[in-house]
């Protein structure tokens, strides 16, 4: 099986920088834990306003972001009102997984 990519969005409560603060190091562990294994490729904050987060995983199956918000103490703790994880077909950039071909010119 090929790898996919996957995003990961979580919408969050109000004054969501604020309340993560106790659980911000275990997250940061567990996503760095995650980017460690090749799992996770980015990941970061919403801004303007601070209302959620958005991951990129790659892996074979959805299961290995689903599986890293069923243990984010931002998910547990009920900071995370609503999670959502989608499959991303990525077709442009150095890290696209089906990049296009370049076109063809026409000259």
């Amino acid at each position: 099986m090929s790898l996919k990519h996957f995003l990961l969005t979580y919408e969050a409560v109000a004054d969501y920088a604020t309340q993560r603060t106790p659980w911000r190091s275990e997250h940061l562990g567990l996503a760095r834990a995650a980017q460690q294994r090749g799992e996770l490729v980015l990941a970061g904050g919403l801004a303007d306003p601070v209302d959620g987060s958005v991951f990129l995983f790659q892996g074979e199956s959805a299961a290995v972001a689903e599986a890293f918000a069923h243990i984010d103490p931002y998910v547990r703790e009920g900071l995370v009102l609503r999670w959502r994880v989608r499959e991303w077909t990525t077709v442009v950039g150095d890290l696209a997984l089906q990049p296009l071909p370049p076109p063809t010119s026409g000259t």
